[in-house]
């Protein structure tokens, strides 16, 4: 059988990118699509493994091509999704899970792609200010733009499939494999032509 695409969104902070990572690291058979993106490494991060980075030039010589299952452009910088590797990984019956903001699930809401799509809250605001100047790699006036923009993130909660709050990590751990592991048992997952032919049943 296809992999399934998972779709994870959250304001900046909220926590979403950690839980993706841990969650490929328990749970076989699903990997955790790395984006390109036009911002520069942050300490720590390594390229091609926290995300493919680029500069805007070769970033907009994609788009044209038609090589992003989408793309957004967030705090100034741009971030894409490979169409061709997400797919591909599907095809081999790899689950992928794309962690990506809200613009960017809205497109693939868009498209009709058959995807699941799971909203990550944080616990409060306050929580989420915390966790952001903990970061120290913003100044106050960027620092203020992202939960600007984090309160717009947040409406748009409604229009995911599940919502899970980042209060306590393994609890939201948990909540995040669930989802996963349900979709692998769900009915449209299942391969009826092997039910058939091993129960001796039609399809209908």
């Amino acid at each position: 059988m296809k992999g399934s695409l998972f779709i994870v969104s959250a304001p900046s902070g909220a926590g979403k990118t950690t839980l993706c990572r841990r969650l490929t690291g328990d749970v076989s058979g699903v990997v955790h699509s790395v984006s390109y993106t036009t911002r520069k490494a942050r300490p720590g991060e390594v390229d091609g493994r926290d995300y493919h980075f680029i500069d805007e030039e070769r970033f907009m010589a994609m788009v044209r091509g038609g090589e992003f299952l989408e793309w957004a452009e967030v705090h100034g910088s741009l971030y894409g999704t490979s169409r061709t590797r997400v797919f591909e990984t599907i095809r081999t019956g790899t689950d992928v899970i794309l962690d990506i903001d809200t613009q960017g699930a809205e497109q693939v809401r868009q498209k009709g792609i058959d995807a699941v799509f799971i909203f990550i809250l944080p616990p409060s605001m306050e929580v989420l200010r915390e966790r952001l100047t903990g970061r120290g790699t913003e100044d106050e006036e960027a620092l203020r733009r992202r939960l600007r923009r984090a309160r717009d993130e947040i409406r748009e909660y409604r229009f995911f499939d599940y919502v899970i709050i980042n209060d306590e990590f393994e609890k939201a751990l948990e909540e995040l494999k669930s989802v996963v592991l349900s979709r692998r048992v769900h009915s449209s997952r299942v391969d009826h032509e092997w039910i058939g032919r091993t129960f001796g049943i039609g399809s209908d």
